[in-house]
C-alpha cells in the first residue's frame, strides 16, 4: 500500500482518492484479518494454521463516496469473516444511519433514494430503505424489552409531544422518558 499514491490521488481528484484510499485501507485491514484467522501468512508453512487461502472474491460496498470494490480473502477449510462488512451488507455503516435517520424524520423512501443516487449510489432501492428501517426497529424493540436486573430504588419519568410516523401517516404521541437509578449510582434508560 503505497500512501504516496494514494495523497497524489487524492489532491488531483478528492472524491476518488478518497474512494482509493478507503479501499486500499479496508483491503489492508482484510488481509490483517486474513493472517490471523488463518494462523500463518500466505505461502507460509507452519503448523499452527488454521485454513489454506483460497484466493479472493470481489465484494462491492457502497459509500459516501460512492461504490468501491473490495478483495475479499477465501478460505478453503470455512468461511473468511471480517468486520469490515456484515454478512449481505453491501452499504456502509455510516450511510445506513444517514439513511435511516433521513427516513425516521419523515423522508419517503422514494426521497431518500433520489438524495443517496446524488451520493453516486444508485441501486438503492426503497425496499432496500424500508428494510435498513425495520433493522432499526428491531434493535429499539431489543432495547425496550430488555430485562431489568438490578434494583432501581430512584425512578425519574419526563414525557415530550412528538408527531410521528404511524404507518402511513402522522400522529402526535407521548415520548416517555423514564431514568433509573441503581443502588450502585448508575443509571439506566
Amino acid at each position: 500500500m503505497d500512501i504516496l499514491a494514494f495523497i497524489e490521488d487524492y489532491l488531483i481528484d478528492q472524491e476518488d482518492g478518497m474512494k482509493n484510499l478507503i479501499t486500499g485501507f479496508l483491503n489492508q485491514v482484510m488481509l490483517q484479518e486474513a493472517l490471523q484467522q488463518a494462523g500463518a501468512a500466505q505461502y507460509e508453512r507452519t503448523d499452527a494454521r488454521k485454513a489454506h487461502r483460497n484466493g479472493y472474491k470481489d465484494r462491492s460496498l457502497k459509500t459516501r463516496y460512492g461504490e468501491t470494490i473490495l478483495r475479499k480473502p477465501q478460505f478453503r477449510e470455512f468461511p473468511f469473516e471480517t468486520q469490515v462488512f456484515g454478512r449481505y451488507a453491501r452499504v456502509e455503516k455510516a450511510l445506513v444511519n444517514a439513511i435511516v435517520e433521513s427516513y425516521l424524520q419523515g423522508v419517503s423512501t422514494r426521497r431518500v433514494q433520489e438524495i443517496v443516487s446524488h451520493l453516486g449510489i444508485d441501486q438503492l432501492s426503497p425496499a432496500s430503505v424500508s428494510r435498513m428501517a425495520k433493522d432499526l426497529d428491531d434493535q429499539v424493540q431489543a432495547f425496550l424489552l430488555r430485562p431489568i436486573e438490578q434494583a432501581i430504588p430512584y425512578l425519574f419519568v419526563d414525557a415530550s409531544y412528538y408527531k410521528i410516523r404511524d404507518g402511513a401517516r402522522y400522529v402526535t404521541k407521548a415520548v416517555l422518558v423514564v431514568a433509573g437509578v441503581r443502588e450502585d449510582g448508575y443509571r439506566e434508560i
